[in-house]
């Protein structure tokens, strides 16, 4: 298989693969109590592409803040920095927040259109003044401008898919398809699916419409994975390609998202997935352990020790008849290799003096980090600018920078320049567009019908 410039398959695409779609900097962003500055969603970007992720929902371009942050992510995508990884925004399926995205971020080629489908929403969240058939036409109204307004691919939401009945889901799906969507993402956003309703209701869907399918599972019964993998197997049989939704470490909502490494070991390595499925062949695991640390850095959330392939314990061997057999072959009791994930090596840890640079670092000890990090620079103005870039970078992580982003900001200063800087104050007519759309279609909040 061939990769084309920004993301785009070419004719010799293999069919029936699994693709990675990430969304943790759009879902997992949304969990309660915790959050990532504008400089850790580029850097989790900026990882993904090098392990050779497909897509990164990477934020709301009717957002304000996210606007900044949006349009410097994609200038990386631009001048090369970012390779491969298609950045996407998430909306609501409404013509007019489509129109607003396509304003506010033009530069944006990839979006996905989210509207709920069960009896239990379009009943909860609209009290009756909805109906299905409703739900039916705002989304193709707001795929229909997509379209026109040239959007590159446009992939349709059924938030609550798992509580929506399987011939409104087709009939969805169907309508979703006439109008140009790439794919229809399933949502099981309250986590109710198990592994074996998921993969036939996948299937009998994927078979009636033949358009490819997006999984998107939560973790409120411990299936997250399972359901996604599940789903995924369903697409791929019945003659479509599969893109599971993931979160690093399985970060999100409640009790979480699918896990990004337990889903790709999970096709590679588990007995009916292994050799008889394959995910995209660009993704290279070696990067999930610097990927995985990175993320519990940034959210503020330790690895559980058990975590899969990147908990502390999960080459760790003490009982008797497990040390003596993992000794005599690693076979014996690890699936996988820790090198696979790109662990095994030693790490250093500075146990002596350390000069640090950070919100109010001066300039001397701004070059001997830099230094270290073999990073020269052309001229004092030069080392200044990019200091005074670290300072705002530090206030707005709120921790000590890590290497990597020390060095993002060295090599992109354009960039984090634009990414650091947020707009507070929103201009009046964006804002009377917002509170027009709302009343128009009966929604309390903007965020209301976000969580998919």
């Amino acid at each position: 298989m061939s990769i084309g410039c920004g993301g785009e398959m070419s004719e010799e695409k293999k069919k029936n693969m699994i693709y990675i779609i990430d969304v943790t900097n759009r879902d997992g962003v949304q969990t309660s109590q915790l959050g990532l500055a504008k400089l850790e969603k580029t850097i989790i970007n900026m990882y993904l592409d090098e392990m050779g992720i497909f897509q990164s929902e990477a934020g709301f371009p009717t957002t304000n803040h996210e606007t900044n942050y949006l349009r410097g992510n994609l200038e990386l995508v631009e001048i090369g920095a970012i390779k491969r990884l298609r950045l996407s925004g998430w909306l609501r399926a409404l013509r007019a927040d489509v129109e607003l995205a396509s304003e506010m971020v033009p530069e944006l080629k990839h979006i996905s259109i989210s509207i709920s489908t069960s009896p239990q929403m379009i009943q909860g969240k609209w009290e009756g003044k909805r109906t299905f058939s409703d739900v039916v036409s705002l989304m193709v109204e707001a795929l229909d401008r997509a379209i026109e307004l040239g959007y590159k691919t446009v992939g349709v939401n059924a938030e609550d898919a798992s509580r929506t009945p399987l011939e409104h889901l087709i009939e969805f799906a169907l309508a979703a398809k006439e109008h140009g969507a790439v794919r229809l993402r399933y949502c099981d956003t309250v986590g109710y699916d198990d592994p074996f309703t998921i993969y036939e209701r996948i299937r009998t869907l994927a078979e009636e419409t033949k358009i490819d399918i997006e999984l998107h599972c939560h973790n409120d019964l411990g299936m997250a994975v399972a359901c996604s993998v599940a789903g995924a197997k369903g697409a791929v049989d019945a003659g479509v390609d599969a893109y599971i939704n993931t979160t690093i470490n399985g970060i999100g909502e409640r009790a979480g998202n699918a896990d990004l490494l337990s889903c790709l070991l999970a096709i590679k390595h588990s007995s009916g997935m292994e050799g008889k499925y394959q995910y995209d062949p660009a993704i290279d695991l070696t990067k999930s352990w610097r990927l995985a640390k990175y993320a519990s850095y940034a959210f503020g959330v330790p690895i559980p020790i058990n975590q899969v392939g990147v908990g502390r314990n999960a080459f760790a061997h003490e009982s008797g008849i497990h040390a003596d057999g993992a000794l005599k072959d690693r076979r014996n009791y690890e699936l996988y290799d820790c090198e696979e994930l790109g662990r095994g090596e030693p790490e250093i840890i500075e146990t002596g003096r350390m000069i640090t640079t950070g919100a109010y670092g001066g300039i001397k000890g701004f070059r001997d980090v830099y230094d270290r990090l073999e990073i020269e620079f052309h001229s004092d103005e030069e080392a200044r600018e990019i200091l005074d870039l670290v300072r705002l970078a530090n206030v707005t992580t709120g921790k000590p920078l890590t290497e990597d982003e020390l060095r993002f900001i060295a090599h992109y200063p354009e960039q984090a320049k634009k990414i650091l800087t947020l707009s507070l104050y929103e201009e009046p007519r964006i804002e009377e567009e917002r509170t027009r759309v709302t009343r128009r279609v009966g929604f309390a909040t903007e965020n209301e019908n976000r969580k998919s």
